[in-house]
C-alpha cells in the first residue's frame, strides 16, 4: 500500500468524486483495514492531529451537522470532513444526509480532492470494528455473532473473515427479510463458500456467540444482557443491540476513543448517567503500547466510534485508486 502517490492535479484544480465515481472503484477488504489500521497506528505514535469534533444542532432537534478536520502525518494531507442530516424526526427513508472529505496535500499545499463520503464510512467502520475483534478476542474464538442488517451489518460478517480468518460459525440476528439477503449477498461475494446462520433466539446465540458486532438501529428490540454472554466473549457496539449491563459489567472496556465514548455513548449510561472509565483506547492497542485482553475469560466490551483520522486516511486511497483510473471532474473551483 502506498501513501505519497502524486494524486495531486499540478494546475490546482480539485478533483472532484461523486458517488458514482467512488462506487466504480474496487479495493480489497484488506486494503481498507491496513489502510484503517495504519492511520490508528501513525495517530498512536503522535504524528498525526485528530481534535475534537464541532456540532450544530438546533433546539428542536430537526437536524445535526458536524465539522471534523485532521492531518495524517504519514500521507503528508490535512482534510474536513463534514457531515449533515435533516429530516431526525422523519422516517429514515424521508430524511436528508449528506457527508463530504476535502483532502489537501500538505507538502505541495495544494487541493487532492472533495468526494462524497458515504462509501468511505460504510467501509472503515466495519473494518474498524473487524479491528477491535483482532484485537480483543479470545485466541480460541471461532463463532461470530451480528446483530442488525443494515449498512454496518451487511459488511460486518466479510470484515470479521479478514481480521478472524479461523471464525468457522457465523450468525446473524434481524427482522428484515431484504437486510437478511443483503447481508448473504455481501458475504458471498467476499466468501462464495461461507453463508450466516439466521438466528432467532437472541439469548441462545449471544449465549454461543465469542464475538458480538452490535449494529443494529435505534429503533431494535434487541438487547443483549450481560448474563447472556459466555466468559472471554467480546461485545461490540457501532450502533445498537447491546444492553448498558455489557459495558458495565465488562471486565475491560476499550475504545477507539474515550472522550467520544463519553460524548455519543450517554445512551449505555447507567442510572446516574455515568460511564465507566475505559481501560484503552484502540490506537494504543494497535501500536503495540497496550493491550486489550490481559487475562483470560475476561469480558470485553469495545465501543466503536469514528475518528477522522481514518476517513482521511481511506479517502486519500480512494483519491489515489481513482487518479490511477481516471475518474472523477476536475474543477477550476479557485479560478
Amino acid at each position: 500500500m502506498t501513501t505519497r502517490d502524486t494524486v495531486t492535479p499540478h494546475d490546482g484544480t480539485l478533483r472532484v468524486l461523486s458517488t458514482s465515481d467512488l462506487a466504480g472503484i474496487d479495493i480489497t477488504l484488506t486494503d481498507v483495514v491496513d489502510t484503517v489500521e495504519q492511520a490508528y497506528r501513525t495517530l498512536a505514535a503522535g504524528h498525526s492531529d485528530n481534535p475534537r469534533k464541532l456540532t450544530v444542532k438546533p433546539a428542536d432537534g430537526h437536524s445535526v451537522a458536524y465539522a471534523m478536520l485532521g492531518r495524517d502525518g504519514v500521507r503528508d494531507v490535512v482534510a474536513i470532513k463534514t457531515s449533515y442530516k435533516h429530516g431526525l424526526h422523519e422516517s429514515r427513508e424521508r430524511q436528508h444526509y449528506y457527508t463530504t472529505l476535502s483532502i489537501y496535500d500538505d507538502v505541495t499545499g495544494l487541493p487532492v480532492a472533495m468526494m462524497d463520503c458515504g462509501r468511505i464510512g460504510s467501509l472503515r467502520t466495519p473494518a474498524v470494528s473487524a479491528l477491535l475483534a483482532r484485537e480483543c478476542a479470545a485466541p480460541d474464538a471461532r463463532t461470530a455473532l451480528v446483530i442488525g442488517t443494515g449498512t454496518q451489518g451487511r459488511l460486518a460478517l466479510p470484515f470479521l473473515l479478514t481480521t478472524l480468518p479461523q471464525l468457522d460459525r457465523l450468525m446473524l440476528s434481524g427482522t428484515h427479510p431484504e437486510g437478511l439477503a443483503a447481508v448473504r449477498a455481501e458475504l458471498a461475494r467476499h466468501f462464495p463458500d461461507r453463508e450466516p446462520e439466521v438466528v432467532t433466539d437472541l439469548r441462545r446465540a449471544a449465549g454461543e456467540a465469542d464475538v458480538v458486532v452490535a449494529t443494529a438501529g435505534g429503533h431494535t428490540p434487541a438487547a443483549v444482557e450481560a448474563d447472556w454472554l459466555r466468559p472471554a466473549a467480546v461485545t461490540i457496539l457501532v450502533g445498537h443491540g447491546l444492553a448498558p449491563s455489557t459495558l458495565h459489567r465488562a471486565d475491560r472496556v476499550i475504545a477507539t476513543s474515550e472522550a467520544q465514548m463519553q460524548v455519543t455513548g450517554t445512551d449505555m449510561a447507567d442510572a446516574d448517567g455515568k460511564l465507566p472509565a475505559v481501560d484503552q483506547e484502540l490506537p494504543a492497542v494497535l501500536s503495540g503500547a497496550a493491550r486489550a485482553r490481559t487475562a483470560p475469560g475476561q469480558r470485553i466490551f469495545a465501543y466503536n466510534s469514528g475518528l477522522v483520522i481514518t476517513d482521511i486516511a481511506l479517502g486519500h486511497r480512494f483519491a489515489q485508486l481513482a487518479a490511477e483510473q481516471g475518474l472523477g471532474t476536475e474543477v477550476a473551483l479557485w479560478r
